[in-house]
């Protein structure tokens, strides 16, 4: 079911009036002071954020029972990664006791889940002391995939785990890393810094560090192969808008001169299962070389959902030799009812770039 009106007939006109293309970096990049951006990224198409959102998956199961968190995308492979607190009561390798789910929020324990592009899973990994897992980003690498999230996570004023570093590991089924662990490389482009997280960008390959500095958050964007080799010279700087200041933050994502994000909190019941709420889910977009909001709107997709919490964003390329093809994903995590409250995840996209 779509959970917007349906445009299908505009779509069919506009979605393929111009291709994106990967846009190169122009121009050189201009310092100001805090509070303003910094950048000189290429022009490129945008999302409408008005079309209409399709569905591609809807409530399927992923490795563990607690909510979706966030997702990326390996375009080149066809897999899907997501990100989850670790459950209540999950024993993990070398742990001697079971933890609450109060436990791992407070240490940011994270499950990453693989699947398939049918929503089959297809493996797993845990991460002690990472994070909340708030974003990951996917950096394919021959049938695997590097993953980026947040690392090194510090408890914050309501003893939730979020990270101070970005870290860069290969996905390996079964595994359990924690911060320190070998196969961890770790970066830290923003010195004292709390709530770091990362996306990115599959078309232009850069990436995208969003981070807490001096009560404020930011976002930076980088060149992927630069950062990797611990270059931090970001191709843009900005400041969250003010209108993302009271909303719950929910994810991020960027593709081109674009940063999306989403916000919004999960529908709310009374004891007898009566909906008490509407959804007041808004994705966003911001232009990396201003600043500035280029469109806010409510997004209804999975409107029927009984339980619909907006959870993360994310680029799909459906096919590889057709970047212009691109897909802006929500993710929603949901539940059955007030007694069947296993997490689901569901996933929408809109597809339309003018």
């Amino acid at each position: 079911m779509k959970g917007e009106t349906s445009g299908l007939s505009r779509r069919q006109i506009l979605r393929r009036a111009g291709g994106f293309t990967a846009a190169a970096l122009t121009g050189s990049l201009v310092l100001t002071q805090a509070g303003t951006a910094t950048a000189a990224v290429a022009v490129s198409k945008r999302f409408d954020l008005t079309d209409p959102s399709d569905e591609w998956h809807r409530e399927i199961l992923l490795g563990e029972t607690r909510i979706l968190q966030s997702f990326g995308f390996d375009n080149t492979n066809k897999h899907l990664y997501t990100a989850q607190l670790v459950q209540a009561d999950r024993m993990l390798p070398g742990e001697t006791r079971a933890y609450t789910g109060t436990e791992r929020s407070t240490n940011g324990d994270l499950c990453v889940t693989r699947l398939d592009w049918g929503g089959n899973i297809i493996g797993r990994m845990y991460l002690k002391g990472f994070g909340h897992g708030v974003s990951i980003g996917v950096e394919p690498s021959g049938n695997s995939a590097y993953l980026w999230t947040e690392t090194d996570s510090v408890p914050d004023g309501t003893n939730t785990g979020f990270g101070t570093k970005v870290a860069r590991f290969k996905f390996a089924n079964g595994a359990v890393l924690q911060p320190d662990s070998a196969q961890v490389t770790r970066f830290t482009p923003a010195p004292g810094s709390t709530n770091n997280t990362v996306a990115v960008d599959p078309v232009n390959n850069r990436l995208v560090h969003r981070h807490r500095i001096n009560g404020a958050f930011r976002y930076s964007l980088y060149d992927l192969a630069a950062f990797k080799t611990g270059t931090f010279t970001p191709l843009a700087t900005i400041d969250q808008p003010a209108v993302l200041t009271g909303p719950t933050f929910q994810g991020y994502t960027s593709l081109g001169q674009y940063l999306y994000t989403l916000d919004g909190t999960a529908y709310t019941y009374t004891q007898d299962g009566t909906r008490t709420s509407e959804a007041n889910s808004y994705v966003t977009s911001i232009d990396w070389n201003t600043g500035l909001v280029h469109e806010r709107r409510l997004t209804k997709a999975g409107e029927s959902l009984f339980y619909r919490e907006p959870e993360g964003l994310a680029i799909q390329i459906p096919d590889p030799a057709a970047p212009s093809a691109a897909r802006l994903h929500i993710g929603l995590g949901s539940e059955e009812s007030l007694t069947q409250t296993d997490k689901k995840a569901s996933f929408y996209y809109k597809d339309l770039l003018v």
